[in-house]
């Protein structure tokens, strides 16, 4: 395949009137010029720069090569704001030579990126950039050019990277400056977020500097910048990290550049390599918003992977022979020992004919991994490639599995593709493959593809991939060809969630980008992104419905449309549109995917206007714009352009793409698609009771309240126990539901007393075979070996076989168990350098709970309500604390008459509920001593006395 190369030929010549027009580095024609040559103006502006003083500076001392060219500078400067990178590279340059002679500007640009401005002052001379639609920017060029005033075009193909090649002919002591701008959004890859700028300046500078700044509102987790220029650089760049923000500064001296102490010859040549990742308090994504648009980011942590079936078709054909094949088979093996027991697999290769391993998809245990490891290993290419028939082939095998109930609902079936050439054999037509593909392939699986090598059509890969919620990617055929491959698979071999629906309100967002995908694997990030009415709104809320691994995950998350105005305003380095860009990035990349995709011809005509516009309104060069390059008289005019590319796929580094989903179901709120939940089964809808007195609870340390309906009394005790017992509140052999928590205590006593609280709440469902874990920190789901995990810092509902979880941020967690029971525990934050408080969890279990008459435990033994008789009211030593005595299950003992606090309410300063208070840790009240009510583990069953 050709590589990708801007080129961009420019020529300033003296009086003599001849020069070479070249293209894509050939000369495409000869012009000459009689008499004057250049417009007598721009001549005129040339000699008197060439005789007065430049602004640069000092400009000797300059390292020349032979051809007299000497690099004052070679700055780059990037500035990453939520994701969103501008450049700029900026070179400038002098002719020392006593001739006129040819300067190139030759960067490289990332695939992806849109380069939106690119600048050349030539003597003070100015040449700046407009953006143009295609046709339009050819006319203006093609007359230009017919009168002698067109001096260069850029031309572009696809690959990794993209040259930005532009050349100038300039004369003696000419100093010229070049400026390129563009901007990419980082996708984050393998949990990290990697952002690479080449550096490669052809020669010494005088001055050479790299400087990266990233401002992320979301806090920065690390920066890590890797020797990626190799050891001659080591200890070179400085990085200066805050919470939100960092510095990264790359400057090495002229002596530092050099190759050996005596040459004259650049060791920068290379990418500059800059690596970090985000903090994430909320499972439920950063909303950022400002200026009127919103950017959703979304890299939930914490999940169990999905189980997966997968499928590998290996091209065999002659073409892979040597190295190819060899690395592959290393790969291969790699790849195959990563597979979870969970999974299920089998391979397919393919030459001209198509061979199995297994002819049905097989469990990953030890033995069938090491078997597929050998077949791997016999392999020998020949032959042609028949592409069709062996995708055709591993589809088969995975509508067969589906069909005969082989398939977990809950797992993700993926065919991996790798090939190193185009059809040879069997069907030839690439579009007929793309539609015998897609035919056969059902919405729940996906195709990724990794083409070998410079001979394969990367296009109809990613055409392909996309087309069946997959991704492509191309890999080098050479020693690194295994690493390439090993980290592809990475990218996708931890599915963490499926399913996944990005909901907001219809009034008060538009031209929402994609808001629906097929999965979402571990260490990648999900952007949806919007405009947003911020003259009419103060909140924006957001729902994520997806399918984890072993529940249905409904997420909200809520953020004032102010709250980034402070801080960004307060930065003079970050992009005030950084969200607006990146909302015309993602647009721009989504519309490009579906006029890929378009059924008919007028669909694609009419994505094609809106891709052109979207170009002209946004400033960035795309396949339907090109980028005019003139001076102020407009005199002299040059064309960049990027020839149409229909084939092209979109956003690099998302997977698992699907079309947006209608918004057809009434969920919560009603704006939300909350496909993955059973309408009949909304949050909302199983909302606990907050009566404020006729609940079980126990709070603060610990006091347990239970409340008596028949007597309509409320009786209180406390238990004092030692820091990490565990006390059964709830033990039901008939309903196998039980409740425990765990002690923690103060930091240091008090009055010679330390006071203990719950830390950690446990549940058990036996029947359902679910556990819940409650901590100050985290709410986590558990479901044999696998577990969902939310912080306190999210709002959110775990769904999993009828049982409901509901957090609330930094406030409470309901569990809701059909309409049979519901509990509530409340958080309560103290201050974290408090010198004797903790963070400690209550429970309110509310007695229309339908235990069974089995029940026990501290307040389990109270669903059958003992007869207590309270009588003889006196003075107690305290006016307001009157004492009586109650008689209870053949006890008979004082009680006082206080306060309790009810915090679900009111969490800072409670609700008083009045109770009558038992003494030594409810003796007399409760079965037994309070010791009997001690288990050995957080989901253990209360022993039988």
């Amino acid at each position: 395949m050709k590589h990708l190369i801007f080129f961009l030929g420019f020529f300033l010549v003296t009086e003599v009137g001849s020069f070479d027009l070249v293209i894509d580095g050939i000369p495409d024609v000869s012009i000459s010029r009689q008499g004057p040559g250049l417009p007598s103006s721009l001549k005129s502006k040339l000699k008197l720069q060439l005789r007065s003083t430049s602004d640069w500076g000092y400009v000797g001392d300059l390292v020349e090569d032979d051809d007299k060219i000497g690099l004052y500078s070679y700055k780059v400067q990037s500035t990453i704001t939520s994701r969103l990178a501008n450049t700029m590279i900026q070179a400038k340059m002098v002719n020392n030579a006593k001739r006129p002679q040819h300067i190139v500007f030759d960067v490289q640009v990332p695939k992806g990126a849109f380069i939106d401005n690119f600048t050349m002052d030539v003597n003070g001379i100015t040449f700046t950039s407009s953006i143009r639609e295609k046709a339009e920017a050819r006319r203006m060029y093609s007359q230009a050019k017919a009168k002698g005033k067109a001096a260069g075009i850029v031309r572009s193909n696809a690959l990794d990277m993209e040259n930005f090649k532009t050349e100038v002919n300039v004369p003696p002591g000419t100093k010229i400056q070049f400026e390129l701008h563009y901007q990419e959004m980082i996708r984050r890859k393998l949990s990290s977020y990697e952002h690479t700028i080449s550096v490669k300046p052809g020669r010494l500078a005088k001055h050479l500097e790299v400087d990266v700044r990233i401002i992320e509102p979301q806090g920065l987790r690390y920066v890590h910048v890797p020797n990626s220029l190799g050891d001659h650089f080591d200890g070179i760049t400085t990085i200066s990290k805050g919470e939100k923000k960092a510095h990264i500064s790359f400057k090495p001296t002229m002596t530092q550049q050099r190759k050996c102490p005596t040459c004259s010859s650049t060791a920068v040549d290379g990418n500059f390599v800059v690596q970090y990742d985000v903090n994430r308090e909320t499972t439920g994504g950063e909303l950022e918003i400002f200026n009127g648009y919103f950017v959703h980011f979304f890299a939930p942590e914490n999940l169990d992977p999905l189980p997966k079936n997968i499928l590998f078709v290996i091209d065999v054909s002659g073409s892979m022979w040597g190295l190819k094949m060899k690395q592959t088979i290393e790969a291969m093996k790699a790849i195959l020992s990563e597979l979870r027991a969970a999974d299920q697999f089998s391979l397919v290769d393919f030459n001209h004919n198509v061979r199995c391993w297994r002819d049905n998809l097989v469990s990953a245990t030890p033995a069938h991994v090491e078997d597929a490891k050998k077949y791997i290993q016999t392999i020998h290419p020949n032959g042609g490639t028949n592409i069709n028939e062996a995708l055709l082939r591993a589809t088969f095998i995975l509508n067969e599995a589906q069909n005969l109930g082989m398939l977990d609902p809950n797992s993700v079936s993926m065919i991996v593709l790798v090939s190193d050439g185009d059809p040879t054999v069997g069907e030839l037509k690439l579009t007929a493959i793309q539609k015998n593909v897609k035919q056969s392939m059902k919405d729940e699986f996906s195709l990724f593809c990794l083409g070998i090598g410079f001979d394969v059509d990367y296009d109809f890969l990613q055409r392909i991939a996309t087309d069946n919620r997959g991704m492509a990617q191309r890999i080098f055929g050479n020693q690194e060809t295994s690493a390439q491959m090993k980290k592809f698979y990475n990218q996708v071999s931890t599915p963490l969630l499926k399913k996944i629906q990005f909901n907001y309100p219809q009034e008060s967002v538009s031209d929402v980008t994609q808001s629906s995908f097929h999965n979402y694997f571990g260490g990648s990030e999900i952007v949806v992104a919007g405009k947003v009415d911020t003259e009419n709104l103060q909140h924006l809320e957001s729902i994520v419905t997806a399918t984890a691994a072993n529940a249905e995950l409904v997420m909200e998350t809520l953020r004032d449309v102010e709250e980034l105005d402070g801080f960004m305003k307060k930065d003079r380095y970050a992009d005030p549109d950084f969200t607006r860009k990146l909302w015309a990035y993602l647009t721009v990349n989504q519309m490009l995917a579906e006029r890929n995709m378009a059924p008919t011809a007028a669909l694609k005509r009419n994505i094609t206007k809106s891709i052109l516009q979207m170009s002209l309104d946004h400033h960035i060069v795309t396949p339907f714009t090109s980028m005019l390059i003139e001076n102020s008289e407009k005199d002299e005019i040059m064309l960049a352009d990027q020839p149409k590319d229909p084939r092209r796929g979109c956003c690099p580094g998302t997977l698992g793409l699907t079309p947006n989903a209608p918004n057809n179901n009434k969920g919560i709120p009603t704006w939300a698609n909350v496909t993955a939940v059973p309408v009949s089964f909304m949050p909302e809808q199983m909302s606990p009771p907050v009566s404020t007195v006729s609940i079980n609870r126990v709070d603060n340390d610990p006091h347990f309240i239970i409340h008596l309906p028949k007597s309509q009394r409320n009786i209180c005790f406390n238990i004092n126990s030692e820091p990490g017992n565990i006390l059964n509140l709830v033990s039901d052999p008939g309903t196998g539901v039980v409740v425990n928590g765990q002690l923690i205590g103060a930091k240091k006593t008090e009055n010679k007393k330390l006071s203990t609280y719950f830390g950690k709440i446990g549940f058990y469902f036996k029947n359902k075979g679910l556990k819940v874990e409650i901590s100050t920190k985290t709410v986590t789901l558990k479901d044999g070996s696998y577990s969902i995990t939310l912080t306190w810092s999210d709002t959110g509902h775990i769904i999993r076989k009828q049982l409901l979880i509901s957090v609330k941020k930094e406030s409470n967690v309901t569990i809701t168990v059909g309409e049979k029971m519901s509990f509530m525990v409340l958080l309560h934050r103290v201050w974290k350098n408090h010198p004797v408080n903790v963070d400690f969890l209550g429970i309110y279990i509310p007695p229309e709970n339908q235990l069974s008459p089995a029940a026990h435990g501290l307040i389990g033994q109270f669903v059958s309500e003992p007869d207590v008789y309270i009588h003889n009211q006196r003075p107690g030593q305290a006016p307001e604390k009157p004492q009586a005595t109650m008689e209870v299950k053949g006890n008979k003992f004082t009680v006082t008459r206080g306060l309790q606090k009810d915090y679900r309410t009111d969490r800072v300063f409670g609700t008083d509920v009045q109770c009558w208070f038992v003494h030594n840790s409810g003796k007399g009240f409760i079965d037994g001593h309070y010791k009997d009510y001690l288990v050995p583990h957080l989901y253990s069953f209360l022993k039988k006395p």
